[in-house]
């Protein structure tokens, strides 16, 4: 993360703002993918609603909402996902041009099980990340009907970052990150490939949760093909910060500095995009990863990053304070708004 970047990002939050905000743009999703946190019993909280009982949006409502959402937040970056996004892409075709003209770099986060619109490739400032969890034996089963033959129909020709999260059997089955990372590596139409790692719940008692040899295991091999693979995210500096997780909501950058809408555009998603009780000491997210290392980037001999944003999360506060709330800042809450009956029920 550049010094420029560092700077924007405190400017947004003295200025009452946030930098990131995640949108849940629908609860329609066509998968049933094993692990997935935003269909949790608890993502919305505990004894609360969840993704599949919440209102949606969809048409000039949800045009209009996710447009005034962003507005309103001012963020520098905006994550739209669902549910699966694509479920709405007539309305994303319509927001995302919208979007790219408030110059805010937006980011949607896909299956891959709909073809990516033609019409997005010229846009500026927007990235498509295409889920891709594991090799064809392992992700076809699990994330089907969006197959590797599907998803590699749906983008051809498209630019697109690819998402992979890490799960134990990927890091102990002898050879399968290398398969993974030489496919996508050797993709033309792959600019990136992100890692992530899985994050388990607190009660999470899943084969797919690392054990603290993994996660050693797992830095310390892409620490090792770092350089073989320039496509890949992964870099020392961020392994570090994943040996080295916030220990909490309150000392996870990423959750201080975004904040996280579900589909109803009106109930927020807390403490961060997993919502529920996410093991932060187990957290593998690669924006908070990311995050965390840029807390620790150092501006000017002993100054870093967190101090700066520490002392600017202040600042917010008190001018939150005085300006009688708004402002959308993380510990700010939403209006208390009535449903509407431009709402509509989905089954998922």
């Amino acid at each position: 993360m550049k010094l420029l970047n560092v700077l924007q990002s405190w400017g947004k939050v003295l200025s009452g703002k946030i930098p990131m905000l995640s949108i849940e743009i629908t609860r329609e999703c066509p998968l049933q993918c094993p692990g997935c946190y935003a269909y949790g019993e608890a993502h919305l909280g505990e004894g609360g609603p969840n993704l599949r009982s919440v209102s949606d949006f969809r048409g000039d409502a949800l045009v209009d909402r996710v447009v005034q959402l962003v507005e309103e937040h001012s963020p520098l970056q905006v994550s739209l996902v669902g549910g699966e996004p694509l479920m709405r892409h007539r309305e994303l075709s319509r927001i995302l041009p919208r979007l790219s003209e408030l110059g805010v770099y937006t980011l949607v986060v896909t299956s891959g099980v709909i073809p990516i619109p033609r019409e997005w490739l010229g846009l500026p400032m927007i990235t498509i990340a295409v889920s891709v969890d594991g090799n064809p034996e392992d992700h076809d089963i699990r994330r089907a009907p969006a197959t590797y033959e599907r998803i590699l129909r749906n983008t051809e020709g498209r630019k697109i970052n690819v998402h992979w999260t890490v799960v134990r059997k990927n890091i102990e089955e002898p050879g399968y990150m290398g398969r993974y990372l030489d496919f996508w590596s050797a993709q033309p139409n792959v600019d990136r490939i992100w890692v992530s790692v899985y994050t388990p719940q607190t009660d999470d008692n899943s084969a797919e949760r690392l054990t603290p040899q993994n996660r050693a295991e797992l830095a310390a091999y892409f620490n090792e093909v770092s350089a073989r693979y320039p496509k890949m995210s992964m870099h020392s500096g961020l392994m570090d910060a994943f040996l080295n997780p916030p220990v909490s909501p309150a000392d996870c950058m990423f959750s201080k500095l975004s904040v996280n809408y579900t589909a109803d555009l009106r109930t927020r998603v807390e403490p961060c995009v997993f919502g529920g009780a996410p093991e932060c000491a187990e957290c593998g997210c690669s924006m908070s990863m990311g995050m965390h290392w840029l807390g620790e980037y150092r501006l000017a001999g002993p100054l870093q990053a967190k101090h700066l944003i520490h002392a600017s999360l202040a600042v917010g506060r008190f001018s939150n304070r005085v300006r009688g709330g708004g402002g959308g800042l993380r510990w700010t809450p939403p209006a208390d708004t009535q449903p509407t009956n431009d709402l509509v029920q989905i089954e998922r």
